[in-house]
Parts: structure tokens; sequence; C-alpha cells
């Protein structure tokens, strides 16, 4: 009968590591910028997560949040450009060069 009360209790303490870990682990999520557009144009993350941008094309770009809460420098070929988001809520992105490149980004609690 102990036996099986420490291994009921081993199981228990790996299980709340395994939740604890995985919980303190933060989401990234990609956006590629290809042939004038972002890939994906709508990505959906929660909120502590990590999105970075990167330039696949062969002119430069620039990210910016449409109402300027944030804008990257100048990203040339394989440039990138990170942001963390430690807010829910939904975010509208366009390039500043060429303001017909649009993208959004939801951030859920």
């Amino acid at each position: 009968m102990i036996k099986s009360r420490i291994s009921w209790a081993a199981l228990a303490a790996v299980g709340l590591l395994v939740l604890e870990s995985s919980g303190a682990a933060s989401a990234e999520a990609v956006v590629k910028i290809a042939k004038f557009t972002f890939d994906p144009p709508l990505i959906t993350v929660q909120v502590g997560s990590k999105v970075t941008w990167k330039n696949e094309d062969d002119i430069v770009h620039v990210i910016e949040e449409k109402d300027g809460a944030f804008r990257s420098d100048a990203l040339d070929t394989d440039g990138t450009f990170s942001r963390t988001f430690d807010r829910a809520g939904t975010i509208d992105y366009f390039c500043a060069i060429h303001p017909h490149m649009t993208g959004r980004i939801v951030v859920r609690p």
C-alpha cells in the first residue's frame, strides 16, 4: 500500500512540473514578408507571445502599427523585426513604404 501512495505522489509531482514548465513558455509566431504580402495576413496569439516578421523580398519594408504604437527599422532582405504583445486586443499594421501591404494580429488573453 505504501508503494502505491509513493507512486501516485511521484506521478502527481511530475504532473505539476510539466504543467509549470509548459505554462512558463511563451509562444512565438512568424510572419513572412514575400511578394509584397504578409504571410499569414491574420494571426491569433496569446498575451505574452512574440511575433517576428522576416523579410524574404528583394526590397526594403518597414512594419508600422496603424496607430503608431510601433515601427520597425528598414528591413532589407532576410531582416527581422520582433515584438512581444503584452495586452489583449487587435493590432492592425502595414508596410510604411508600401501601404497596400496590411496585416492583423489578434492577441487573446
